[in-house]
């Protein structure tokens, strides 16, 4: 099966000319023979952009290398601007699988029939994606859910199918231009992040997270989990009603502030990363609803938590500062964040990198503010953070592919957002948040209970540390005294074995030269009293 799906990636990958996104003269000779021999080239040609090829081979692969393609379309700061926009367009369209399929997971998961379960369950799929598909259902004390169902057998289909993307990434990781685009790293994520797909209790975990962060400034509503029906293979929440975000027309009819919605976006990305720590990773259209009971002040409803991203403290702190330092146009603040947090090695030169970074945002900076692309700058940095061996988190991957999801569908809704007027208050109070006597008393009344536990121990840990580097005070010394003794017996070795060669080279000096045209030498006295020095120096200790 394996074999045949190769089969078929190698018809597509011709039948796309996908050759032609590689740079041939940098591939090895045996490759470049390869391409030039393959017999596809022959019959098909490259019409259409690249980005859109590529696009049409995903799409003939089918369902996972679309999601592929789709989590390939977030990492711009790899792609060129125009391919990382035509695999955007990648729709995830799957014909949905038997709702008797669907009833059978779900009981096999509850151990009981459906009809236990649920008072109604709609045989209809309301949605169909590649990796699951999603039923309505009431519950039998008359609340509305919907039921994520896994699709049945799916998950080692995906299992040899990022198989076959991990060799395919090693062969295009033989060329230059194949190695910059990290290749294997890229499938690595892939197949992080759709492997964590198939476990709903995650997904329903994070749902949960995200709503209890959200109930209180209430500009966001994550749907409540049914945890005792939800399993590793079903998820069963609320049922939510509201307007797609997309349909803006059905926003502008019923009155909505598309300004007051458009702001709130930004708010709540910004709150879930740097207030929470924990944001919604995956806020395309299809995610989003918008609640609009009161047109005055909308409310934004997030569902689909299977992707979700989280930065650790230092990570927000290194990044709030980086972003003010960019609208403050202090570049060498910049690169000197970058080398103190590690995202770049401690090697590299501020100045330099304070140049190229300045190359890059200037010119975006001709623009007016409410005209900059939050994403895009952040892209643009990662960029060239890359040419200084930047390896870039995860999680950065994440926000982001969040960020500019936030940031395009904000001045959708609403072209004149100023993301950084909406931003940049809440980075400054955060910052200083971090920084100001609240934090150093709040962190006090963290930790306290700890220390205060940890007291009575003090005088004995004290003295075990202290007992602990005196030991290895001693043991380095015993290493180094090790170290020395056998650096003076390599000496001497290397003494007798100089002696030995010289050894070696008298006697035949000896013997050797003066008869070199007799078979069978004879010897005179100093001849061999040569040979005897010879030995000598030979058996010398």
């Amino acid at each position: 099966m394996s074999s045949l799906r190769l089969l078929k990636i190698i018809w597509v990958f011709g039948r796309y000319r996908l050759d032609t996104l590689l740079d041939i003269s940098s591939l090895p000779w045996y490759v470049r023979i390869a391409i030039a021999c393959f017999p596809l080239r022959w019959f098909f040609r490259a019409t259409g952009s690249n980005g859109r090829r590529l696009r049409l081979a995903l799409e003939h692969l089918g369902p996972v290398f679309v999601k592929f393609g789709q989590i390939l379309s977030t990492r711009r700061d790899l792609l060129p601007e125009d391919m990382a926009t035509e695999l955007a367009f990648l729709q995830d369209r799957v014909a949905p699988f038997s709702s008797d399929l669907a009833i059978k997971t779900i009981e096999k998961a509850h151990g009981r029939r459906v009809t236990e379960t649920f008072a109604r369950f709609d045989n209809e799929p309301l949605a169909s994606a590649s990796i699951a598909q999603v039923h309505t259902a009431a519950l039998h004390n008359g609340a509305e859910v919907v039921v994520k169902v896994i699709r049945p057998n799916i998950e080692p289909t995906i299992r040899k199918d990022v198989r076959l993307m991990h060799l395919l990434a090693r062969l295009l990781e033989l060329s230059t231009d194949g190695r910059r685009l990290r290749p294997v790293e890229v499938v690595e994520d892939f197949k992080r992040t759709i492997l964590d797909e198939f476990d709903l209790l995650r997904e329903a975990a994070n749902a949960s997270m995200l709503r209890r962060n959200s109930l209180e400034e209430g500009k966001l509503y994550v749907p409540w989990v049914d945890f005792e029906l939800t399993k590793r293979s079903v998820l069963v929440m609320e049922r939510i009603y509201g307007v797609p975000i997309a349909d803006i027309d059905a926003l502008k009819a019923k009155g909505t502030d598309m300004s007051v919605l458009a702001e709130r976006g930004v708010e709540i990305f910004f709150s879930q990363v740097f207030k929470d720590s924990f944001f919604h990773a995956d806020m395309h259209p299809g995610n989003i609803f918008v609640d609009i009971s009161d047109p005055a002040q909308p409310k934004y409803i997030g569902i689909d938590c299977g992707i979700v991203g989280s930065l650790s403290r230092e990570d927000q702190a290194y990044l709030a500062q980086n972003l003010l330092a960019f609208f403050n146009r202090d570049y060498y603040r910049v690169a000197q964040l970058h080398v103190e947090s590690g995202w770049v090695p401690s090697t590299t030169r501020v100045n330099e990198f304070e140049a190229a970074i300045r190359s890059v945002c200037e010119p975006i900076f001709e623009k007016p503010l409410g005209e900059i692309s939050f994403g895009l700058l952040l892209i643009r940095l990662f960029q060239t953070a890359r040419r200084y061996d930047m390896t870039v988190q995860p999680q950065l991957v994440l926000l982001q592919k969040t960020l500019l999801n936030i940031e395009g569908l904000g001045r959708q809704l609403y072209p004149q957002l100023d993301l950084w007027k909406t931003a940049k208050p809440f980075l400054e109070q955060w910052v200083k948040d971090q920084v100001g006597p609240k934090r150093f008393f709040e962190t006090i009344k963290q930790h306290a209970p700890s220390w205060i536990a940890k007291a009575p121990e003090m005088p004995d840990l004290i003295h075990t540390a202290l007992t602990q580097v005196q030991l290895g005070s001693r043991s380095e010394q015993n290493i180094a005294d090790h170290l020395a003794q056998m650096e003076k017996q390599a000496q001497v070795q290397r003494k007798k074995q100089r002696r030995r060669w010289l050894a070696v080279v008298v006697v035949g000096i000896a013997i050797v030269v003066p008869n070199a045209e007799n078979w069978m030498p004879s010897l005179n006295n100093s001849q061999w009293l040569a040979v005897v020095i010879g030995v000598l120096l030979f058996l010398w200790p």
